[in-house]
């Protein structure tokens, strides 16, 4: 039976907890160039929040170009392969700032937390920047059959730990993830300039706004 009274938090990883989509713009401008696309940060903007599958049949369109079954597996692995190898150096120093903060302070106040994350190298990154024992629940990619804006990642989430989804605040840097958080019924708060988002609860810059009061307020703690 859920948990009707406590709220929990689910977090996005690439772009809230660590910025690593600058890696995946890489390993996928990479790919793009074997066909003969120069893939533009404008167009990376709608890979965001994107499985990698679902990010490479967009590609592909922006290159107005097919694979056939067995390049596409091949450039599935590579451009893998490639962030894997981009990402060997990532720590705890590349938290970014107010993370560490909000992830402490909602720990101790027995907020439960969860991962909401297309990656499937989620545990790899959570590992590597030392903050996974704040995670009950990780969902990634390699747990969902639908990427953002499908709100499975995050319905998922919120059954893992028992809460229901109007109880659940969503941690969003991208339009999918909001618009994911908001079909699950879900409190959407954005992180980033308010005009790439389409109606989010709250909007802050980045977590250095979101301070304990904050938080308090968003939780409903005091």
């Amino acid at each position: 039976m859920k948990n009707e009274r406590k709220y929990c938090a689910i977090f996005d990883l690439d772009g809230v907890i660590v910025d690593t989509a600058k890696y995946h713009y890489l390993a996928w401008k990479k790919i793009a160039a074997t066909f003969g696309h120069d893939l533009t940060e404008q167009e990376n903007e709608q890979l965001k929040g994107v499985s990698r599958v679902d990010s490479l049949h967009l590609i592909l369109g922006f290159a107005q170009t097919r694979l056939d079954a067995e390049a596409f597996a091949h450039c599935l692995t590579q451009k893998n392969e490639d962030y894997l190898q981009f990402i060997t150096t990532v720590n705890s120093k590349d938290l970014l700032s107010g993370i560490a903060e909000a992830l402490t302070f909602l720990k101790a106040q027995g907020i439960p937390i969860a991962l909401g994350s297309a990656s499937k190298n989620a545990q790899v990154i959570l590992d590597q920047l030392g903050v996974t024992s704040y995670f009950e629940v990780i969902v990634d990619g390699n747990n969902v059959q639908k990427s953002k804006p499908d709100p499975e990642v995050f319905v998922k989430g919120s059954e893992a730990l028992g809460i229901s989804p109007q109880h659940c605040v969503v941690f969003e840097d991208s339009t999918a993830g909001i618009q994911a958080a908001k079909a699950a019924g879900m409190t959407a708060i954005a992180l980033g300039d308010p005009s790439n988002f389409d109606q989010p609860d709250y909007c802050f810059p980045d977590f250095t706004y979101l301070s304990e009061d904050v938080l308090t307020k968003i939780f409903h703690l005091s």
